[in-house]
Parts: structure tokens; sequence; C-alpha cells
């Protein structure tokens, strides 16, 4: 197979399908807008400290275990795995929290210290789960989405129920657990899907199977390794990359072929497309008018998951208080969600998340320091300014006092923000989002924008704004999809 393709971007799909595409014999080149390979899971040092930029749970690890295994590699080749005990804690108010242990008997005592009944409740809640976990996450996952009959399956059929695809996350939980924090804690894992528990469906419990049964992991060294991994991988079936080359235009010939992609400097020719960077930035910016299967319109209908600020602090102490994962819901969910999804603003008492690599990897910080990474969820389209950063900050570290004892206020000696400007400028997000399309029903499937162009016959899309979705093992999954769909149409294309 000699065809060339290009991959416009490296993050996590981008460089499972070009890589997915060199093994299947094609000659691939992946254009990389920034310095370094990686996308959001990019990583930088300063001062002493390193700092994952994204990216900082490692959920599902046989997913990543099946990738580097369909190249007849394992995870433990390029990296070491820690799985985390507690996986994390979640605090509720001050000096008042859980911290989750790992594995399911001892989640289970722990539910049933809260709420009598609930530990057998969390056992048959796991079951169902883990059904669904089986289904979505081993099989519909891998499906391209390009048609109804890709769904009309026995397994589905028969499982309609059992998948509670017409059932919400919130519903299904509070049918189980009556005890509040319990119900929060059930319920936290559907950010990472970019949706509120009202609207997602409970088919995504498999996220709670995810957690507490498969575990949370630290990759030593960060997230970052990950990518090096792939990347290695990559380089290893031959692929190109070229950083620091951020396309401007793609050449579309008449009759909807694309011939090549236009960057600063050079002119790069293509048989294939794939775009692993932003979908309507490419589709909106990089391509002529008359090729753009959606409309401005269909954009602007779509339920967008957040985007977030971000910051990166370097603290001249140890904290106490605060384990490798820390979640503070002192606040509303509830509030929080209505000020992202239902009347896009600036949170007033916003919930948060606290990452701090250096309480299980000590080379993240100098000795006696600790690097943290905070993250706040922000509706997308936002305007940020250096007062709103600097605002929450002070808002942040008044919170972690609160919930901790810590001052740290006065302990930074290193912070940088990352907010919706800097996804906009850095990713070419739509609306600065971090984590893509919320995972509503209307958004899922055959629902999300085509991994396919309709209107470009060589122009194909992966990434986390068409199958299957956001999330690292997703976007990784969407990589190899959209390869193994290039390989189908091609081979019909020669047997035609």
């Amino acid at each position: 197979m000699n065809k060339k393709v290009l991959v416009i971007g490296s993050g996590f799909a981008g460089l499972s399908a070009a890589t997915a595409l060199a093994d299947k014999g094609y000659q691939v080149q992946i254009l990389e807008k920034n310095d370094q390979p990686g996308g959001r899971a990019r990583a930088f040092s300063a001062d002493g400290f390193t700092f994952d930029m994204g990216p900082s749970w490692y959920w599902m690890p046989d997913v990543f275990e099946r990738y580097f295994q369909s190249y007849g590699k394992s995870v433990a080749d390029y990296y070491s795995l820690e799985r985390l005990d507690p996986s994390y804690r979640v605090y509720f108010g001050a000096q008042d929290y859980l911290d989750i242990p790992a594995g399911l008997e001892r989640c289970v005592e722990l539910f049933e210290s809260i709420e009598a009944g609930s530990g057998l409740k969390l056992r048959k809640f796991m079951e169902e789960s883990a059904y669904k976990y089986e289904v979505g996450i081993k099989d519909l996952v891998y499906r391209p989405g390009r048609s109804l009959l890709e769904f009309a399956d026995w397994r589905i059929a028969k499982g309609l129920f059992q998948l509670d695809l017409l059932k919400s996350i919130r519903s299904y939980v509070h049918q189980h657990f009556q005890n509040p924090r319990l119900r929060q804690l059930m319920e936290f894992p559907i950010l990472f899907l970019g949706g509120t528990p009202k609207n997602t469906p409970a088919l995504y419990s498999l996220m709670n199977y995810a957690d507490m049964e498969l575990g949370t992991w630290f990759p030593k060294g960060g997230m970052v390794e990950i990518v090096e991994a792939m990347v290695a991988l990559a380089k290893e079936k031959g692929v190109e990359i070229v950083t620091s080359s951020p396309v401007r235009n793609l050449k579309v010939a008449t009759g909807g072929h694309i011939s090549g992609a236009e960057c600063d400097n050079a002119t790069y020719t293509a048989d294939i497309v794939v775009a692993g960077a932003d979908y309507h930035h490419v589709e909106q910016q990089l391509l002529p008018a008359a090729y753009r299967q959606y409309s401005p319109q269909y954009w602007e209908k779509r339920d967008m998951a957040p985007s977030s600020l971000l910051y990166y602090l370097g603290v001249s102490k140890k904290v106490e208080g605060l384990l490798h994962h820390t979640l503070c819901f002192d606040e509303s969910f509830d509030e929080h969600a209505a000020q992202l999804y239902d009347h896009p603003q600036w949170p007033k008492k916003p919930l948060f998340y606290v990452s701090a690599t250096s309480k299980t990897d000590p080379n993240a910080a100098p000795e006696g320091k600790e690097n943290l990474f905070l993250l706040v969820p922000t509706a997308p389209g936002l305007v940020d300014t250096d007062s709103v950063k600097k605002d929450y900050l002070h808002l942040l570290m008044a919170r972690i006092k609160k919930l901790t004892g810590e001052n740290l206020e006065h302990s930074i000696e290193y912070q940088r923000s990352f907010a919706t400007s800097d996804f906009v400028s850095d990713y070419n997000s739509f609306k600065g989002n971090a984590y893509g399309l919320a995972n509503t029903l209307r958004q899922t499937a055959i629902l999300k924008p085509s991994l396919k162009s309709k209107k470009v016959n060589n122009l194909y899309y992966t990434g986390q704004l068409t199958v299957p979705g956001p999330g690292v093992p997703p976007s990784l999954i969407s990589g190899q999809v959209v390869a193994d769909e290039i390989e189908k149409d091609y081979a019909k294309a020669l047997a035609v």
C-alpha cells in the first residue's frame, strides 16, 4: 500500500490513527501545530516542577493494553503503572471527606458504613455496570457510527433495557442509593463525559465499573509517558511527525478530493487526510465553503462539553489534606451544572479538582515541595481575562484553606494558568471546549458528526468531536476505528 496519508494533529486520536494506518502499509505523516506531540496531553517543566497539561486520570487500563497488544507490544514495554490507593479523596466540607479505596470489596464496606443495605446494592449496580462495560467499551465504541445497521445486533436488542439507553444516570443512581454523598460519588464520573447526570444515558454507569472495579492508576513519570510511548510506537511503524506546522488550508480539487495541506513553510501532498485536530476548525476554517457538510447553525446547536480554567502551581512546601486526586464537592453540583449548560456564566460557587502528582512521583517537584494542578469546569465560550483568573485563584486558595486547613496562597512560587482562550489558541478548540461533545443521547453513535466527510471523498475525522466521544480511551479507540474504515473503503475501491 503506497498511498500517502496526512494526519492533522498528534493527540491520542491522531497518533492512534497514524500508527494503525502505518501498520496497514500506508505512508503516514503527522502535521502537528505545536512544538511537541500529544495535543492536550502535553507536559512542561518550570522551576523544577513538572506538569501534565491536560488529562490526569488513568482509567480503563485494559483499553491501553489492548492498543499496544494489537502491535505485539505491552504497556510494560513503555511505562510502569501504579494503582492508587486510595483512588481519590472527595471533600464535602471543612475536614469532611471520604477516601475511596482501591477495590470493589472495600468500596462495598465503605458504602455499607454510610447507608445500611447500600453495600449489596453496590454489588448489583456493579454487576449491571460490568455488562455495560463489556458491551459498551469492548464493542459499541469500536463501531464507526456510519449506519444504523451496525447496531442491528442481538446483544443490543436483547440488552436494550440492561444498557439503560433511555434512562438518565441520575434516575438510575437514585433508584439504587438514598444517601446524598453516595449519589454524588456515583454521579461524579459523568464529569469525564462532559455532560450532566440528568442528560447522560445510564449506559455510562460503565464509568463506575471503570472507577471502582478496574481502578485508578498512575503511569510513573506522568500521563505524558503514554504520549511518549505512542510516539515511539508510531515512529517504529514509520510515521513521520512534523511539529510546529499548523495547517492553514486544505487544497480541494474539483470533484471533492483533497490533494494536500498548506502549512506556513511547506505544502504536503496526500491521497488521504485524517483530521485529528478540532473537527469544527478543520471543516469550517480549513475547507472551502462548498465542501463543508455541516452548517454554522448545526455547530451552534451542538451540546458542548465544558471548557476548563486550569492552574499549574509550584508550592514551596508539602501539602497535607490533598491526595494524588482530590475532588472538592463542598458546593452544589446542580447549581454549578446550571451555570455550565443552562445559563452559561462564570460559576459563582464552583466544584473543582486538584491533582498533586508529586504525592506519587517525587520527581514531579523539588524535594519538600508540591506540584498542584487545579481544574474548574467552565462553560465553553466564556471570555477569560487576567482579572478573572486572579479572582478564581484567590477563591480556590480560600476554599482549599477551608477544606484542608492549608494556607497555600503565600507558598506559591510558580504559577501558570490556562483557560478558554488558550484552548482556542493552542488547539483551535471550538468555543474553547476542553472535552468535545457532551455525551447526550442525541449526540451518541450515528448522531455524532460523521467520521467520514460526505462532500470530500478522501477526508476522515477522528477524536473527541466524532465517534466514540470524549476522554482519553475513547480518543485512542477513535484513531483505530477510523484507520479500519479507511482500509475497508479503499479495499472496496480497489475491488471495483
